[in-house]
Order: structure tokens, then sequence, then C-alpha cells
């Protein structure tokens, strides 16, 4: 899986926390999806090269709660436990962690990733709708080839261990892969990895990146720098997908946006480390 660097924070009280990161080789790549992927949006295209040209380090999960809590003092997540990944926090909220955590271990230079930077990572060299390989799509819920990397609306409720739960029984739960009553979260790292060691790219929670929201690529930099509006307020790029969310929108290529104070219960983030930082 390549190389891999440790963050330790100590909180004021309770054991110190260690956050894994993993380097994301620099690299070319096909950015956004083929016409004839399954499940495919409009806003994923049109399909164009981007050149990462500088290497960077990404955190190997989402940010979890006990990283959070010791970082912040405190945990807005619905779903509550350590292991699980920090969630119902704003795109401004993780500027706040960003700032906060950087200023107790100088020289970090945390940031959170460009949605280039997001893809790459995600793909890991590969070019499918999967970083595992294509995928088939039976129901809204329903996706085999999910099932082995990502908590998604189809197996998020398997063994499900938290009292706090989504009621899985409604209209909005169609076509499961398993039928389940209850859902949420589920604990980091519980899935298969990626090629170079990332969990979670995909389901589990929604991921905040730099970039603001653009309806296509047109115009789009090739270089894997964040895309920028001047626009004050503007919606913010979100990548993965959720534990709540249909199989389509758990590709590497499906884009979505929320407004930089948007708090819900799907959406949280991870953190990039440039090289040289």
């Amino acid at each position: 899986m390549g190389p891999w660097a440790e963050i330790a924070i100590e909180p004021s009280t309770g054991p110190r926390v260690i956050q894994r990161l993993r380097w994301i080789p620099p690299g070319r790549f096909l950015m956004g999806s083929p016409e004839d992927e399954p499940g495919r949006w409009d806003d994923e295209g049109p399909r164009h090269p981007v050149t990462i040209g500088t290497g960077f380090w990404l955190f190997d999960t989402p940010c979890t709660q006990s990283l959070w809590e010791a970082v912040m003092g405190q945990n807005p997540s619905r779903f509550r436990d350590p292991e699980r990944p920090v969630e119902r926090v704003s795109w401004k909220d993780a500027q706040g962690f960003l700032e906060r955590i950087n200023g107790l271990v100088p020289g970090l230079g945390l940031a959170l990733p460009s949605e280039a930077q997001w893809e790459h990572a995600c793909r890991a060299g590969t070019e499918s709708a999967l970083y595992s390989g294509g995928i088939e799509i039976l129901g809204e819920k329903h996706a085999p080839a999910l099932d082995a990397i990502a908590w998604y609306g189809g197996n998020s409720g398997v063994e499900y261990d938290l009292d706090e739960a989504e009621d899985t029984t409604g209209s909005l739960w169609r076509e499961m892969q398993y039928a389940t009553r209850r859902a949420g979260t589920r604990k980091v790292k519980g899935k298969a990895a990626n090629a170079w060691g990332l969990y979670d790219m995909l389901g589990n929670v929604w991921e905040w990146t730099q970039d603001t929201w653009h309806e296509r690529y047109e115009g789009a930099p090739e270089t894997g720098v964040a895309w920028k509006s001047p626009e004050a307020g503007a919606d913010r790029v979100i990548r993965g997908g959720s534990w709540g969310d249909d199989t389509r929108l758990c590709r590497c290529a499906y884009r979505s946006r929320a407004q930089p104070d948007f708090r819900f219960s799907i959406l949280g983030f991870r953190c990039a480390r440039a090289q040289g930082s």
C-alpha cells in the first residue's frame, strides 16, 4: 500500500489520538466518468486528463470523532462512537478544525484536498466506476460490488450496533441489498481499502473538498489545484457518497455540493498535507 506517516494529538484528557496518512503519488489520470458508465450524471463530464504534479499525504480515513474531539474539545456527531467518522460538520467547521490542528502541530500544514486530488486518491490508478472495478446496479440501493468496499444505503444497517439509528423502513429506502430496519455511520476501516491504503473513500460519510461548485468540467484546471469561484458563500464540492445514499452516488466520479455552513449526519471530511509542508 505504499508509504505512510502518523501524527499524534495529545488531548487535555484521555489517551493520545493517532491519525495515519498515506502517500498519494503524483500522476496523470482521467477525471470524470465515460458516458456509458452505469449511474452516470452529466456533471461528471466532460471526462478530461488531470496531472497531479506533486505527491501529497492524505488521511487514510475520514476524520474520526476521537480526533475531532481531541482537537476541538467537543463532538457534534449524531452517531456517537470514537471510531466512527465525525459528522454534522460544515465546510466552515472543517476550516476551524484545520486552523486548530495546524496550530497544535507547527509545520503540519493540513488542508482539505482539492476535488481533483480527492478523485486521484480515490481511484488509486484505476479508471473504473469503483476503485475495485466496475459496477452493476441492481436497484436504487443494491450494487453487489460496493459491499466489499463501502458502507452505503444498501448495507449500512447490517449488524448495526448503536442505539441511535435512522429508520430504514420508509419509502426512501427501496431496493436495498440487505433488508434492514436501522442504519447509520459505521466504524472506519470496516471495508476494504483501495490500492493506496485509503479506507471509506466511498460511502460512510460525504467528504468536503476545497473547490467551489461548477456544473460541469468545461474550463476546469488540469493541474489538480482547487477550482474556486469568487462568489461569496458559493457551494462547495462534496465527494464519495454516504451510509444513506443510493448506489449511483457511491462511485469514484460522482460529485455533489452543499452550502459551506451546511451540517448533516451524512457529511464529514478528511485532510491532506502537501509534500514539503
